[in-house]
């Protein structure tokens, strides 16, 4: 199986969607725990939520599943969210602490997996963001997430419906953040937060550098907002996901017609090379 899969639109919004495949080699997949193998970490649905919402928007989709390799890690291992639980580049316990592998991988296992996995997909989102900032001056990336809404080992409390994550204002422009906040706002039923527990993955810290016309944003979706349950078989809801699709597809067109300020021009290997 290919590690990305890709969908190349004309707008200047690119969908990143890390956390959404499930495959995993079956020399991996039989060293993982009867928990493990039950891929309960998936952002479930989240494709399916986003498919044709925005149809001149490209799309970058991780193919393998998270427990081989989080996409939206930092490849050097480095934490996220230092003094806080959290997952690493290669998980060793669930979002419940629960440990996932029969036998750990190794560093030097975790190094392939990172060349044949990690490394194509963020080869193929910077080849995008190159490409439709190319057309347009600038490119605004979407990280599309979800995550069950109650999980003590990460966070106290019940998590909002919509989480807004810019690494405090720092991986957009404020045009694509206040227009954010402020649909979500006005989404009848819903709740949201900006910068709450979830400030934006490595993805969206990475490449949101505005003064070279690369914007960054991170959408982290209670999974109670388009599942029927937030357990096993992580069944989508029909009628929830529709409604939801209605705030979704508002909020993306609005992104994508931002009126930024100060766009820039393109410049040769301005993402500094893939990884």
């Amino acid at each position: 199986m290919m590690p990305v899969e890709i969908y190349q639109g004309d707008s200047p919004l690119v969908l990143g969607l890390p956390h959404t495949g499930t495959y995993v080699p079956k020399e991996i997949f039989e060293r993982l725990t009867p928990l493990g193998k039950t891929l309960s970490d998936t952002d479930w649905h989240i494709e399916k939520l986003y498919d044709g919402l925005v149809p001149q928007a490209t799309t970058v989709r991780a193919m393998f599943h998270r427990y081989v390799i989080d996409a939206n890690r930092d490849p050097s291992g480095a934490s996220l969210y230092p003094g806080q639980n959290t997952t690493g580049l290669v998980p060793l316990t669930d979002f419940d602490g629960e440990p996932l592998w029969i036998n750990e991988p190794s560093d030097l296992e975790i190094e392939e997996r990172r060349k044949n996995f990690h490394a194509p997909y963020h080869s193929a989102l910077v080849a995008e963001m190159e490409r439709v900032r190319a057309a347009h001056g600038y490119v605004i990336l979407y990280d599309c997430h979800s995550i069950r809404s109650n999980i003590p080992f990460l966070f106290e409390g019940t998590l909002p419906d919509f989480n807004i994550g810019t690494n405090n204002g720092a991986t957009c422009a404020p045009e694509i953040e206040q227009v954010a906040v402020q649909l979500c706002k006005k989404a009848d039923g819903y709740s949201s937060v900006l910068n709450g527990r979830f400030k934006g993955g490595w993805t969206t810290r990475h490449y949101g550098r505005t003064e070279d016309g690369f914007h960054a944003i991170q959408m982290e979706l209670a999974q109670s907002t388009h599942l029927k349950t937030e357990t096993l078989p992580f069944e989508y809801d029909e009628e929830k996901a529709e409604y939801l699709r209605l705030h979704l597809k508002t909020i993306l067109e609005a992104i994508s017609n931002s009126n930024l300020p100060n766009r820039t021009l393109p410049t040769e290997n301005s993402m500094g090379g893939t990884l």
